[in-house]
């Protein structure tokens, strides 16, 4: 059984920086693109980025551009989320997810797998 598990999340002032893990287990790591979503209180889940299987293609929304990388490491079934400039409004659960489709601006409903989150705390 597929699982995924996020880490890295706690509180971080306005301005610093997190980084994101997620282990996957029960699948196979390299025949999916990864990605990360977002989910504030009171609002719905949304796109932050994602990587193909191979790493060599990346998408992210807008909103992180510059700021956000993503990677993964392959060997280690893991996929990372270096997130810098952190601001308040991104506040929120993040969460780790598993795609057979392509790298781009992905839709809650269309992935294959999720983790239960990590909480980002980012105080003003």
């Amino acid at each position: 059984q597929a699982q995924l598990v996020e880490s890295g999340g706690g509180l971080v002032q306005a301005g610093g920086s997190l980084r994101l893990s997620c282990a996957a287990s029960g699948l196979t790591f390299s025949m999916y693109a990864m990605g990360w979503f977002r989910q504030a209180p009171g609002k719905e889940r949304e796109f932050v980025s994602a990587i193909s299987w191979g790493g060599g293609s990346t998408s992210y929304a807008d909103s992180v551009k510059g700021r956000f990388t993503i990677s993964r490491d392959n060997a280690k079934s893991t996929v990372y989320l270096q997130m810098n400039g952190l601001k308040s409004e991104e506040t929120a659960v993040y969460y780790c997810a598993a795609s057979r489709g392509a790298v781009g601006q992905w839709r809650a409903p269309g992935m294959a797998y999720w983790g239960k989150g990590t909480r980002v705390t980012v105080s003003s």
